[in-house]
């Protein structure tokens, strides 16, 4: 293990509330100091961050890995090649899979199987057995495997006896129960927001009522059981108004919002790349286009810049990315054919550095959205600098540009609608541990 002693870059660690030019120095995987004018002994790798940020490692609490049983979108390990390509040094995977994590085995598996991958990997248990939401899940003995949270994410659970169960047992196990909203009653086969661009590609769309309408179910459950719901990739500006209202009522209720549904937008779908709240397009694509088809969908301008609007006022607890890698195979152009879901660690950085130079957000507020407050809202190791802390350690140039494509992506599926388009932001050096696990120094 290389003991190491970066240099010169701009420290940005909210959870020590340092914002300053420091230096940070690595022993035997561990932080072991953080000062000014630090000098190096023997036998140390000194790295020069110049003009670039550093953080602690990021950490991505909603991810979809694929593994087991779908590993030719993604698997464990690739998709730690790409968290750690994105600045992340640890992610919650979601149990959408095949068979899903709905048993203390299975989350035990990820556990040990991601212990690995040079990423810290914490699985999510089901909800619900088999994610039917019929049946609760064994949430006690998963949550002793390893699970960190309960979620049937992908779709909602069905039975309101299940939910209020898995609540009650959050309180005993503080531990989030993860949901995703959405009444599968007024999809009605739609694969975008339902307005006036879905009209235009003659598709039946999805309103914004299909998830308003459970997360007030899901909080309505929450209150009367006093249980801890975690509301997942909130897309509506109504939706995190409910969320707010219900906190003021005194609910466990927190929340997290995705850099996509705060950039774009359902004219993605037709093929029309203009970021939300900025006036010049940034280009064009197909018409539709399948790799804007995700999960909530993108919503219109108006919801993206009421969700921006809602994270200056921090009513989020944290971002996330959603990463939901396809294979092309599963990415058609025609568009109801399409699975839901984008690529997202990678792009999460890019995507939030973007605010940050359009004025919207500042380095502090995201560095702190990523690493010590998803970290302190779900109780996981990590997202600070302290002294003796395990090292990992994200370090950024904010100024360098790239073109996302399939070759300059560590994920094993590119889908996503930026394809093509030159990005500002990038990890260049990402420590796990102690261990450089991406390292993209020119």
């Amino acid at each position: 293990m290389t003991n190491l002693l970066i240099r010169g870059g701009r420290v940005i660690d909210p959870a020590n509330a340092i914002d300053g030019a420091l230096d940070i120095e690595i022993v035997h995987g561990r932080i072991s100091r953080v000062g000014r004018d630090l000098q190096a002994g023997d036998g140390f790798e000194v790295v020069d961050a110049s003009g670039c940020i550093v953080t602690p490692g990021w950490i991505d609490a909603h991810v979809h890995l694929r593994d087991p049983g779908l590993t030719y979108k993604e698997d464990l390990q690739s998709g730690a090649d790409a968290a750690a390509a994105g600045g992340f040094t640890r992610m919650c995977c979601m149990p959408n899979t095949n068979p899903p994590l709905d048993t203390a085995e299975r989350v035990a598996d990820i556990v040990t199987r991601g212990s690995v991958t040079g990423i810290h990997i914490h699985p999510i248990g089901t909800i619900s057995v088999a994610r039917a939401g019929l049946e609760i899940a064994p949430l006690r003995e998963m949550a002793a495997a390893g699970a960190v949270g309960f979620s049937d994410d992908g779709d909602s659970t069905k039975s309101e006896a299940v939910m209020r169960e898995a609540l009650c047992l959050s309180a005993e196990l503080n531990l989030p129960i993860m949901v995703h909203c959405e009444d599968p009653e007024m999809i009605q086969g739609g694969s975008m927001h339902r307005g006036d661009v879905s009209a235009e590609l003659g598709d039946p769309g999805i309103p914004a009522e299909a998830e308003e309408s459970y997360i007030e179910r899901d909080l309505r459950l929450a209150e009367e059981t006093g249980g801890w719901l975690h509301v997942l990739h909130v897309s509506t500006e109504r939706g995190i108004k409910l969320v707010e209202a219900a906190r003021a009522r005194g609910v466990r209720c927190t929340a997290e919002v995705m850099p996509h549904h705060l950039l774009l937008t359902d004219e993605w779908v037709a093929g029309r790349k203009r970021f939300a709240g900025e006036q010049e397009a940034v280009g064009s694509g197909p018409s539709p286009d399948s790799s804007a088809k995700v999960n909530p969908p993108l919503r219109p301008e108006s919801d993206a810049l009421g969700l921006l609007k809602a994270v200056q006022r921090g009513a989020f607890d944290f971002v996330a990315t959603d990463h939901a890698p396809h294979a092309e195979r599963d990415k058609p152009a025609e568009l109801r054919g399409a699975a839901f879901g984008m690529s997202g660690l990678e792009l999460a950085l890019p995507s939030m550095a973007r605010l940050i130079e359009r004025g919207d957000l500042d380095w502090p507020q995201v560095v702190e959205l990523f690493t010590s407050a998803p970290a302190r809202t779900l109780g996981l190791p990590g997202g600070t600098l302290a002294v003796g802390e395990s090292a990992d350690v994200t370090v950024i140039d904010p100024t360098k540009e790239w073109v996302v494509s399939a070759d300059t992506l560590r994920t094993r599926s590119a889908n996503t609608p930026l394809l093509g388009l030159t990005m500002r932001g990038r990890a260049v050096l990402t420590i796990c541990e102690g261990e450089v696990r991406h390292d993209e120094r020119a």
